[in-house]
């Protein structure tokens, strides 16, 4: 298997010391500002409902979602799914959260250009991730350059589903900053510092995964080269 190979692993050490300090230093943000309640003492349930009503997005549907960290916006049921701390919390975290998350409903209401490519690309990702795989894995392993290198194209959709998640995602951020503040939730300089580095952690998390998805690329992209190499 081409995942336990040890070129492999050494080829991807980099990108897994990244992938690790992100989840550090996400996680590690995320403890501290959920333990600092915010000046107006709201939950992120009820910070949402107000962000939401004040940027005219009544129809976003509000639920709560098992596990930490899972909060997220599904744009074809236009829902927000809020985990369980950040909807009952009142802390600097659970705005930032909540916001970032309307961020993403705003951009789909607005028909925001790279959330449409990136939504377009996921059904080619779930197909490309497996499909790729296994085209690459027997072209390899026939020698066979034509299906290895149909299989290195299918399976780059990751990458270019990781290179349009950034600028969705910061530009999430970015609206997040606009909605506390247009909201009346966020006016000191110290809670809009604590709710930036809750966002640029979370951030980091999506640069670290291009950065796999790109190491991949790459290492398997010069598979394929040195087998066209070998045929020439």
């Amino acid at each position: 298997m081409y995942y336990t190979n040890t070129n492999y692993i050494l080829c991807m050490i980099p990108a897994f010391l990244l992938t690790m300090l992100a989840q550090i230093w996400v996680s590690s943000t995320y403890k501290k500002w959920l333990k600092v309640q915010n000046s107006v003492n709201m939950p992120g349930g009820d910070a949402a409902q107000r962000i939401l009503a004040q940027a005219n997005l009544q129809d976003v549907d509000i639920k709560l979602v098992q596990g930490q960290l899972t909060d997220h916006y599904d744009p074809k049921s236009n829902t927000l799914g809020l985990s369980q701390q950040v909807a009952q919390v009142p802390s600097v975290a659970s705005l930032a959260i909540a916001a970032h998350e309307i961020g993403h409903a705003a951009q789909n209401h607005e028909g925001y250009g790279p959330l449409k490519l990136r939504s377009a690309l996921v059904p080619m990702v779930n197909i490309g991730s497996y499909l790729g795989w296994t085209l690459l894995a027997i072209g390899l392993a026939l020698q066979s350059l034509e299906l290895a290198g149909v299989g290195l194209i299918v399976f780059s959709v990751g990458a270019v589903f990781a290179l349009a998640t950034l600028p969705v995602e910061i530009n999430a951020s970015k609206r997040a900053r606009q909605l506390l503040t247009d909201s009346g939730l966020v006016s000191s300089a110290e809670e809009m510092s604590g709710v930036s580095s809750v966002l640029n952690a979370a951030a980091f998390t999506y640069v670290a995964g291009l950065a796999t998805a790109v190491m991949q690329l790459l290492y398997f992209g010069s598979m394929v080269a040195g087998l066209g190499r070998r045929r020439s």
